[in-house]
């Protein structure tokens, strides 16, 4: 099963739904590729929803910061919404909870845009 559940637009901003275990490996090139696309048909603006996600390893937050690396570097943004109390506490720990910008829900996410 694939990282990425599905994909919702509102107006210019691109929702990933992400389910299950973020560990990076096949999952992080398969989100990269996936961004490096909406990049090239001109999205800027990415959030990926994080309330279908259990669990995240070190490699799942490299992932998270490749993909905000990609946006940031086409002019973009990448925000995280709805992460559980697991990945939030993750956020914390590892001090990116000041490198993302994080909602509590996708609908506070997309109005930030």
């Amino acid at each position: 099963m694939s990282l990425i559940a599905r994909e919702s637009q509102f107006d210019q901003v691109t929702v990933i739904h992400l389910n299950g275990d973020v560990l990076g490996g096949p999952d992080a090139a398969h989100l990269n590729d996936r961004l490096h696309q909406l990049v090239e048909s001109g999205t800027r603006n990415v959030i990926l929803d994080l309330a279908g996600v259990n669990f995240m390893n070190s490699s799942g937050l490299g992932m998270l910061i490749g993909g905000l690396t990609t946006m940031k570097n086409a002019g973009g943004t990448l925000k995280l919404a709805s992460p559980g109390e697991r990945i939030q506490s993750l956020l914390v720990v590892t001090k990116l909870s000041s490198v993302f910008t994080t909602f509590k829900t996708v609908d506070e996410a997309v109005a930030s845009f």
